[in-house]
């Protein structure tokens, strides 16, 4: 167990990461900003088959954290008067056959109907099969350099029956972020690498964060992730590390650190990244979700307290990020571990997320956990 801290120790949070670790995690690094200071542990290992511990502040693939990013620049764009939320998105994507009536907040808030092109899980239980990589599991290894182009990721989507008439109810949708890197590269007229750089990275220090769009390499230090597959009766193990992020696109291909992620969520929730009103908006959560504008907004269960959060997962990887409502106290994090189809670590990380939340703000995730759509091998 390493263990660096300020403040006093918290060996509640210290014995609920070795359970993680216990529970199947290679390496969890978990930070926690709160009124008794900073404290920041690791357990678990780098990699399999040594001994290292995991990096104190190592770079790691986020997921879905990505598309809190996503949303806070899609809305600055809305500040700026570029953008209007309740407009139609094919005004500015003419190109793809939209339906007109999705407007912009349909895509930041998951309520556009359109088909999820990482595949669609429905309430009866069956499954839409979306791009061969989030579906199957030598082919996702094989393929997973492949570069995919955004507007195929859209196109693919769009070739399938929408979930429901747009507005008239939720369902989670890496397509919808995809959407919206087109939106901000259509009306800002430079890729998204590139604003979010300009906009947020930059201006907040948030030098170990970067959106990579189709480069394989992650940044040293970091963990590493595996994803875990059936051959002929027999079971592999590779590690996946390095793969090319297009397959996700913007629904998940950033790469953070702990210290970035709450130094992010904690200038987003202080009022530094949106004026106050717009703020409110992406706090303003679906009554069926708990969804906000790229944000799921959790009552902890307790005193009536709130977290605002988005959590990731991206083959092998994961990242967690917590605040409360005005930025003052954070929970971040990365982990890493073995990935398969059948998302076996699902229920450990369930359970994991929930005992943290409980621990750093009172009570536990309440209902509307985002857990189940953020700990795919696939998103």
């Amino acid at each position: 167990m390493s263990l660096t801290r300020t403040g006093q120790d918290r060996p509640e949070l210290r014995k609920v990461i070795e359970e993680m670790v216990e529970s199947g995690f290679t390496g969890v690094t978990l930070r926690v900003h709160d009124e008794r200071g900073e404290w920041v542990g690791s357990a678990g290992v780098r990699k399999r088959g040594e001994t290292a511990k995991p990096p104190a502040n190592g770079h790691v693939r986020i997921g879905s954290n990505t598309k809190t990013f996503t949303a806070t620049l899609v809305l600055q764009l809305v500040a700026e008067g570029s953008v209007t939320l309740d407009a139609p998105v094919a005004d500015h994507l003419p190109g793809f056959g939209l339906d007109p009536r999705i407007t912009v907040r349909m895509l930041l808030q998951h309520t556009s109907g359109v088909f999820n092109f990482t595949g669609e899980y429905y309430d009866d239980g069956t499954f839409a099969p979306g791009i061969p990589a989030t579906t199957a599991g030598r082919e996702w290894v094989d393929n997973r350099f492949r570069t995919y182009r955004p507007e195929e990721l859209v196109r693919l989507a769009l070739s399938k029956p929408a979930r429901f008439e747009p507005g008239t109810d939720w369902s989670y949708s890496n397509t919808n972020y995809v959407l919206a890197r087109l939106l901000i590269e259509k009306v800002t007229g430079r890729p998204v690498a590139e604003e979010m750089q300009r906009r947020i990275l930059g201006p907040l220090g948030l030098s170990d964060t970067t959106a990579p769009t189709t480069e394989p390499e992650v940044p040293e230090p970091y963990a590493h992730g595996y994803f875990r597959y059936e051959e002929a009766g027999q079971e592999k193990t590779v590690d996946v590390t390095r793969q090319n992020p297009s397959w996700i696109s913007s629904g998940g291909d950033m790469i953070s650190t702990p210290r970035d992620l709450h130094t992010f969520i904690a200038a987003l929730m202080g009022g530094r990244l949106l004026p106050a009103p717009l703020l409110a908006e992406m706090c303003t959560p679906h009554p069926k979700a708990g969804y906000g504008l790229g944000v799921f907004v959790q009552d902890t269960g307790e005193n009536g307290g709130t977290v605002i959060t988005h959590n990731g997962g991206m083959a092998g990887n994961a990242a967690l990020m917590y605040s409360t409502p005005d930025g003052t106290r954070t929970l971040t994090a990365a982990l890493n571990y073995v990935d398969d189809a059948a998302l076996s670590l699902g229920a450990a990380f369930l359970k994991a997320t929930q005992s943290l939340v409980k621990e750093v703000f009172g009570g536990g995730a309440g209902p509307s956990d985002d857990t189940a759509e953020d700990f795919p091998a696939a998103d």
